[in-house]
């Protein structure tokens, strides 16, 4: 099973144990993968016995490093069933939707890689731990997608113009740096996962939503938490200022040129404006675009319109020549659609925002 479903006795109550069961692959996911998660939600959500959920990765490097975008890419180039790719997002973005107005606590534990579809899904849960080792990252640009499963949503709310730099650049945040922002709550160490699990387990829980959550606030909260001194220096926090400076303005191809013309003698910066210089110009101007729209969404809008724009970026060349050269040929020399930002046409972007569908016609069924 590439996920694993486990029920958990308390002293009153069970808990949802869900753990994502693919360690070879990074536990990056598949349309099996999605689906067998929104089985066990769907009948978590309606089981009286089940109080809270926990999700978590299997495997020592990753909790989860986004969608498996080698079957997206075969799927693309048209093996197997040509609704495929179509199908997948729509019931990623399902999945994640169901995570967000789950009616019970969920609480995710995230270790090692966290990127794309696994920061989507750990944004989603109400709690959010993470290991010292962990590494998050919206890496979208890099192969011609955007930052998607509800990220419109997460990156807005981050501080400055944090959200926007990690679209445009694929920027690796460190356990500091997620903590400093919110996109964790709190750090777990590594070897009291099992002790958090077994101190869960020894509590009763009630099933009304409220009294639980309360009660595991006040658990988590009281948990053993490593000393911040010992933590990686925050990438961020030595580049903020150069960030909201860099990354101000209402144009986008001035922007990219500022951050791509600063003198910054930094490994991290570096990596950061090397992703941004290959990254596709497509993708540039999705997050710019997506972020400026759903400022004023609502949760289930934002799903739909990245739901729509992920169906045009199948339907583009910049995606599969994204993977090829990245994870297939791995030349790393991707030939996009144009060469630069200051080269995309406007129809081009708004293209990807043309609505699909409306409250009768919602593929993914939203609440």
């Amino acid at each position: 099973m590439s996920i694993a479903v486990q029920e958990l006795e308390c002293l009153e109550g069970r808990i949802g144990l869900l753990t994502l069961n693919a360690p070879a692959s990074l536990n990056s996911l598949t349309e099996a993968m999605v689906n067998d998660l929104q089985c066990a939600l769907d009948g978590w959500a309606e089981d009286d016995q089940i109080c809270l959920v926990v999700l978590q990765g299997e495997g020592e490097r990753a909790f989860c490093a986004g969608g498996n975008i080698r079957k997206l890419y075969s799927a693309i180039r048209g093996a197997g069933e040509p609704d495929a790719p179509a199908r997948f997002f729509t019931n990623e973005y399902r999945l994640i939707d169901s995570l967000h107005r789950f009616p019970k606590p969920v609480v995710g534990v995230a270790h090692g890689a966290v990127m794309g579809g696994g920061l989507g899904l750990l944004s989603a849960c109400r709690y959010r731990l993470a290991t010292p080792d962990v590494t998050m990252a919206m890496p979208e640009i890099s192969i011609g997608l955007f930052p998607d499963v509800g990220a419109s949503w997460f990156l807005n709310r981050l501080p400055g113009r944090i959200g926007l730099f990690m679209g445009l650049t694929g920027a690796r945040l460190n356990i500091t740096d997620s903590i400093r922002i919110g996109l964790a709550d709190m750090v777990l160490q590594p070897e009291d996962r099992d002790l958090m699990l077994r101190t869960l387990q020894d509590q009763r829980w009630t099933g009304q939503a409220a009294a639980d959550d309360n009660r595991l606030f006040r658990l988590l909260s009281q948990m053993h938490a490593p000393d911040y001194r010992s933590l990686q220096r925050s990438n961020l926090e030595q580049h903020e200022q150069h960030i909201a400076r860099l990354s101000a303005g209402d144009e986008l191809p001035e922007i990219v040129d500022q951050l791509l013309s600063a003198e910054i003698d930094s490994e991290w910066w570096n990596a950061c404006m090397s992703n941004l210089r290959s990254g596709c110009p497509v993708t540039a101007w999705l997050v710019w675009s997506q972020l400026q729209k759903a400022q004023q969404m609502s949760f289930k809008d934002v799903l739909r319109m990245e739901l729509a724009m992920a169906m045009e970026c199948t339907r583009r060349p910049d995606l599969p020549e994204g993977i090829r050269a990245r994870l297939v040929d791995k030349d790393q020399r991707p030939i996009w659609s144009y060469n630069s930002v200051s080269d995309v046409p406007a129809e081009v972007v708004e293209a990807h925002f043309q609505p699909e569908w409306d409250d009768q016609t919602d593929p993914m069924q939203l609440g």
